[in-house]
């Protein structure tokens, strides 16, 4: 897919990994970026970055857990700034907890925002590109949705969700010739998870890394986008020797090295991916 003077609609986008991507975009030459996140103020503050590059920005401060506000603001959307071509599912957040520490309020907002607001705008914008018949959604799921990991289990979840949703949607639209790709992100080291017991061996890699990931993958026109060398290891180890993988991420997680580890007392929001 050529990115040029194409209007794309990113959630997530008023930190790390969204922002990021909407920067790229910007100086890809993207036309148009929709900016949605919850935080007005961010926006405003990424739209500045935006214009900067010489793309249109327009905010959307939106909460993707309210269907009737989403689908209200898509539609004045679509009606004053014309189609939107490329949608990135980026918003996201998740609770690193323990299995038997986790609590119920925590795992139904991860539904929520990770599934429940995914599939709610995806389902607006989805519905009109089938329509125009053209564009290409981007959900981005997490190296965390191939291979779970202790800690993470709830997000896992979700995480492996968002691909076996990708991968339908990716049969049932084509013959309205909308692509539909999985972006996997590793621990990608940003402003929200840097205080984070981090697993062990695991080497963080950058927001801009990931958007530059993803517009490659785009232009290469993949169905799953992996970014850096320590995901294609780890994926091929657990096609090899998923018993040996499992063994390696027990030994890798924060859990493994402090029986009541001090994170579990804590609750931890990202918007990014682990």
């Amino acid at each position: 897919m050529n990115i040029q003077g194409k209007t794309a609609l990113i959630t997530g986008a008023s930190r790390g990994i969204g922002r990021a991507i909407a920067m790229e975009f910007a100086h890809q030459g993207v036309k148009r970026v929709l900016l949605v996140a919850r935080d007005y103020q961010r926006l405003v503050d990424v739209a500045a970055d935006v214009e900067a590059l010489g793309a249109e920005a327009i905010i959307l401060a939106l909460d993707l857990s309210q269907p009737v506000e989403v689908s209200v603001a898509i539609a004045q959307a679509w009606r004053n700034h014309g189609p939107i071509q490329l949608l990135v599912n980026c918003a996201g957040i998740a609770h690193q907890k323990p299995f038997l520490q986790s609590r119920l309020p925590n795992v139904q907002e991860e539904i929520a925002v990770n599934l429940m607001g995914m599939y709610t705008i995806t389902r607006l914008i989805a519905r009109r590109m089938a329509t125009q018949r053209e564009g290409t959604i981007v959900n981005v799921s997490s190296l965390m949705g191939k291979v779970a990991a202790p800690t993470m289990a709830t997000y896992s979840a979700t995480k492996f969700a968002i691909l076996g949703f990708t991968q339908a949607l990716r049969g049932e639209l084509a013959g309205q010739n909308v692509q539909v790709i999985a972006l996997l992100p590793s621990l990608t080291d940003t402003d929200m998870v840097r205080d984070l017991q981090w697993f062990r061996w695991a080497t963080p890699t950058t927001p801009e890394h990931v958007a530059q990931a993803l517009v490659r993958g785009l232009q290469k026109q993949s169905h799953e986008i992996l970014v850096g060398w320590q995901s294609h290891l780890v994926l091929w180890g657990d096609r090899l020797a998923p018993w040996l993988m499992e063994k390696i991420l027990l030994m890798a997680a924060p859990l493994s090295r402090n029986q009541q580890p001090p994170y579990s007392r804590h609750r931890y929001k990202l918007t990014e991916e682990l």
